[in-house]
Formats: structure tokens, sequence, C-alpha cells
């Protein structure tokens, strides 16, 4: 690929693609991933490149555009076979595909029209966006296949920390598209957070937050993982910063899923993969905002790990009923 510096891995082998093919796009502040699926809902292919977040919202669209070609292009199939792309993206989605909030993470992603902007770049193909958390719901819950619950809140931690939610069995979209946004509540401090407020509980959780933290500590400007790989070595210094996201996770999640009667919690994100740090701070914080009913808020973990966001924006095209 030419413009878009990024890795690319075919699924399986296929002579000839069927028409009818749909690509999920992940784009998240620091990694935008594809997959493309066929009508059979099989995993062909995906592919990776870094995202372009400080550059605005033509170049992020410009690397999916390159990312979806090609992933075209290594099963050797035609544009025109694309029938619809569905994208997860952070920030918060209109119902119109426009992005209306965004964390400081991105620079000129507020007011870009994914639908309209991706499709042109596309060929006129149908484009439908959501919120990237959103998609990964959607994606986890069809994991569960029959076993799917009619309530459950979804939180990512990764860069950031966002959230959706499942109630009465419907995608629970709010006012101003902005339900499930767990990272803007709460006021666990002082620390900064990315949408310009204090408090909140990305400031504390969220994986530029871990870094930022671990560093004003020790001046150490060490990425996420780098801090977790230090914590499990014995840093009591990172082994602190996680102690602290994992209260301030627990404390949140205890909240959420009691104002709305919620009794599953599914996490994923890369934070999410240090779960032997975080478990025991957020179990223990959850603990203290038991449900009314006395029932305890179950977690659950990704079962589709760094691919369930793309794979939920596929399905949202999907040509079965939503």
């Amino acid at each position: 690929m030419s413009g878009a510096t990024g890795t690319q891995r075919a699924a399986g082998q296929r002579i000839r693609p069927h028409t009818g093919l749909r690509a999920g796009v992940d784009i998240g502040a620091t990694k935008t991933f594809v997959v493309l699926r066929d009508q059979e809902d099989c995993l062909l292919a995906e592919a990776e490149a870094p995202t372009p977040a400080r550059r605005g919202g033509e170049a992020i669209l410009d690397t999916a555009a390159e990312l979806v070609r090609g992933v075209l292009a290594g099963v050797g199939a035609n544009p025109t076979e694309l029938s619809a792309v569905g994208v997860g993206a952070a920030g918060v989605i209109s119902t119109g595909g426009m992005v209306t909030a965004a964390g400081d993470a991105f620079s000129g992603w507020v007011g870009t029209k994914i639908d309209l902007e991706l499709s042109r770049r596309l060929d006129r193909v149908p484009v439908r966006s959501e919120n990237d958390v959103t998609a990964f719901l959607r994606a986890e819950l069809g994991e569960l296949g029959a076993d799917q619950p009619r309530h459950a809140l979804a939180v990512v931690v990764g860069t950031g920390v966002g959230g959706a939610l499942l109630v009465d069995g419907r995608l629970l979209r709010g006012g101003g598209a902005g339900a499930g946004e767990i990272g803007h509540i709460g006021d666990f401090g002082d620390e900064p957070c990315s949408c310009g407020r204090r408090g909140h509980l990305e400031a504390y959780a969220g994986g530029r937050a871990l870094t930022r933290r671990y560093a004003a500590a020790t001046k150490q400007q060490w990425s996420a993982e780098r801090v977790a790989s230090s914590a499990l070595g014995g840093d009591p210094v990172a082994r602190a910063v996680f102690e602290r996201a994992g209260r301030c996770l627990g404390t949140a999640i205890g909240q959420a899923t009691g104002l709305l009667g919620i009794d599953l919690a599914i996490l994923g994100g890369g934070v999410v993969r240090s779960w032997e740090l975080l478990e025991r701070p957020l179990l223990e914080a959850l603990r203290q905002h038991p449900l009314v009913s006395g029932r305890s808020v179950a977690i659950r973990l990704s079962e589709l790990g760094g691919r369930a966001v793309a794979l939920g924006a596929a399905a949202l095209v999907s040509p079965a009923p939503d």
C-alpha cells in the first residue's frame, strides 16, 4: 500500500471472491484496522495501519479507504464486488454518520462526515458508521449467539475509555447519539480528561492517562504496555497507577449498572489485556456498589479481542436483520 503504511493478512485461501463482500473498519486513536467478510460471513482478510489522528478527518479517511482497497486486492476482488462498508469510529457519531465530538487525541476529526466522505473515496459504495464501542458490543453479542443477554454494559479501555449500552434487547443510542460514554463521567480527582474537564474515568483508566500518571511520578515517558510490564515485575509506582485505574473502573461500572439495573459488563481494549493488574481492585470496588436486587454484576472479558470493533462494524452492514 502506498499511503497507509500498514500490515495486511489474508485469512484464508480463495480462488475467486463472491459478490456481496463487506468491509468492517475500526478507526481508533492509534490504529485503523479493517476486516473483509463475504456473504457467508467468512473472514477473508484483514489489514491495519497507524491512524493519522493529528492530521485531520481527510487523512484519517484516506487511510481507511486505502486499507479497504488493500484487503480487496489481497483476495483478488474487484472493487465492484464490495457491497457495503461498516465503520466503528472513535468519538460521538450522529445517526447520519458525522463525528460530533471527539477526544483530544484527534485533530480535525469533529465535523467529519464519515459515511459521505468514505463512500466518495470508495466509488460510492454504501457506508454506515457508528461509535466504536457500540460496534464492539454488537460483535460481542453476536459471539454469544442464542445466549445473548437483554441487558449489558460494554466498556472498552484503550487510548481512552468508551462505553455502550444494551437495554431491553436494544442498543441504546440516547440523546445526541452519546449514550454509554462512561469514560466521561465521575469525579475521581483532579486529573485532566481528554474532553477538557477533570476527574473523569478516562483521566485515570485510559492508556494515555496511565502513561501520563506514571511519567508524573517517575519522569519516565513509557507506553501503557511498558508500565504494565513494569508493574508485573514489581514496580510499586506502576502497580499503584493500575490499582487506581482498577478502582475507578469498578466504581464507574457499579454506578452505571446500578442506574440501569444491568448485571453484565463486557470489557475489552488494550489496557484490559493487563487484567491481572486490574481484576482485584476493579472487583473490590464493584462489590461496594451492588445492584438493588442484590445480584452481583458479572464481568465478561472480550471474546474477539482486537478484531471486535471491525467485526461489529461489518455486522452493521450485514444483509441479515439488525
